[in-house]
């Protein structure tokens, strides 16, 4: 490693779907990697077996590459570090937990989770910090023979320094956590598997992490694995740099709480399924603690990276808003090069998300109106609504709107129009002007009287521009609807 190169790693678990936290922590990872000209190592935590799967791991890589985060070290690239799953490391997690434990820096704790149970109730009680209170830190040798004949089996417990420990968050500044705040901690299950507590430090001594931007719901944890880090510096384990830490906002969802999981609105599939791209989703997640400038809020991901710095991350909180995200994610769709655009549509012109039949499909129909959606959409999965009166044989029956469109008189406004849309041209300007003079003999001004006609024509109230697409549906399909409607409305 070059002296003095940016080296940051992003180190998810694979449980459950990939959620927009995560992704928000993955992006300033990469973007930190990419402005600095260094290495984003990509590494599984997956040593909790009764939590992780194969399944989520999957989903992890697809959504890393879907995203278009690309890892200079990891799954599916290897690198000079390797295995980058943690359950493929476990013999080197022992070989450094038997090292701590010679050198004193650990020992072996045989509270039972009764004993520990009660003494932080009574700790509580008396207004007493209550974190582990060390009973077990200096056992004689008598003690550890009576509790291993009881049958008890220890974890190993790493033993913190009794000094504070002080270091300067990149986003939040300088900061001090005091020893009574800060007692020993688990790092071995009784089992002998490894907690989080000892891999995720030991993988950054070895793969000479510089920095660890993540969330700061872990903030707790980092003076932890600072006096871990130094301790295995001691050991020889790693180059013996402490990495520099930054821990980034939380990001709040409904009634201004974190997050989580299990808020409908965190599924990175949610929005994979109705059709963002990711430049829009990840320019907004981009906004989640950072901003390109006061007066910029839409921007590629060149423009991030060129830009970003850790120092401009906000400590505050940030909400996460829906509307907002998708406001962005329409701006990043007009932005699209014409066919991009329709090539992005896709997967929604097709089966499953098509209700037509694939010899339906117009291509020819299509690239004419494609121009008129990309104005309008949101995201992607709304062109399917939008175009099916194009490729359908009738449009959808919508009652709602044929319920708001149809009122007392709008059959002699439909025959009106039917008369003049059949003897002008048919060009969106002329249909247009053979709505606007149907209206005027019925007291009617534009948005009154395209609204039936609107529903007769696609089924719906709200739509693509309407004379653009009569013109494009063409004057046969056109006139034969507003007779169904004519029916309809006699009946």
């Amino acid at each position: 490693m070059a002296n003095g190169s940016v080296r940051v790693r992003f180190c998810p678990s694979p449980t459950g779907n990939p959620h927009v936290g995560l992704v928000r922590t993955a992006l300033f990872n990469w973007a930190f990697a990419r402005h600095h000209g260094g290495t984003l190592v990509f590494r599984i935590e997956d040593t909790d077996a009764a939590r992780d799967s194969e399944e989520s791991y999957e989903q992890l890589l697809d959504a890393m590459r879907w995203l278009g985060l690309d890892w200079d070290e990891g799954p599916e690239v290897g690198g000079p570090y390797a295995p980058y799953r943690q359950s493929q490391r476990m013999d080197t997690y022992r070989d450094v937990a038997d090292r701590l434990l010679e050198r004193g820096f650990a020992y072996k704790c045989y509270c039972t989770t009764e004993e520990l149970d009660a003494r932080r109730e009574a700790a509580r009680a008396a207004g007493k910090p209550s974190g582990y209170d060390g009973q077990c830190r200096e056992l004689t040798a008598e003690q550890v023979a009576a509790y291993e004949g009881e049958g008890r089996e220890p974890i190993v417990r790493f033993r913190m320094p009794d000094a504070p420990i002080t270091f300067t968050d990149l986003v939040r500044g300088e900061l001090t956590f005091t020893p009574e705040n800060v007692p020993d901690f688990g790092i071995v299950r009784a089992n002998g598997a490894p907690l989080y507590t000892l891999v995720n430090p030991v993988d950054d001594a070895l793969m000479e992490i510089t920095h660890v931007l993540r969330g700061e719901d872990l903030l707790s944890s980092t003076p932890r694995q600072i006096a871990l880090y130094r301790a295995l510096a001691e050991i020889g384990v790693g180059n013996g740099s402490v990495p520099q830490f930054g821990h980034l906002p939380y990001v709040m969802g409904e009634g201004n709480k974190k997050l989580s999981k299990r808020d409908p609105q965190s599924s990175l599939n949610l929005y994979r399924e109705r059709g963002f791209l990711r430049e829009g989703l990840l320019n907004y997640l981009s906004l989640l603690g950072w901003s390109l400038s006061a007066d910029q809020d839409i921007f590629t991901m060149d423009e991030m990276v060129a830009a970003f710095d850790i120092k401009d991350v906000n400590a505050n909180p940030a909400r996460f808003d829906l509307k907002k995200c998708e406001a962005v994610n329409a701006d990043h769709i007009r932005r699209l090069e014409p066919k991009a655009f329709a090539d992005a549509c896709g997967p929604w012109l097709r089966a499953p998300h098509a209700p037509w039949a694939p010899e339906q499909f117009d291509r020819a129909a299509w690239e004419a109106i494609a121009p008129h959606a990309q104005t309008r959409l949101t995201v992607l999965s709304d062109i399917t609504a939008n175009v099916d009166f194009l490729f359908l044989d009738e449009p959808v029956e919508d009652e709602a709107s044929w319920q708001k469109a149809m009122k007392e008189g709008s059959d002699a406004l439909l025959r009106t129009a039917r008369e003049k849309l059949a003897a002008c041209d048919w060009t969106a300007d002329a249909l247009k002007a053979a709505v606007v003079a149907a209206g005027e003999e019925h007291g009617l001004k534009l948005g009154k009287a395209q609204a039936p006609v609107r529903v007769a024509v696609t089924g719906r109230t709200v739509g693509l521009p309407l004379f653009e697409s009569l013109e494009i549906l063409g004057r046969e399909r056109t006139l034969a609807r507003v007779d169904a409607a004519l029916a309809k409305l006699e009946r």
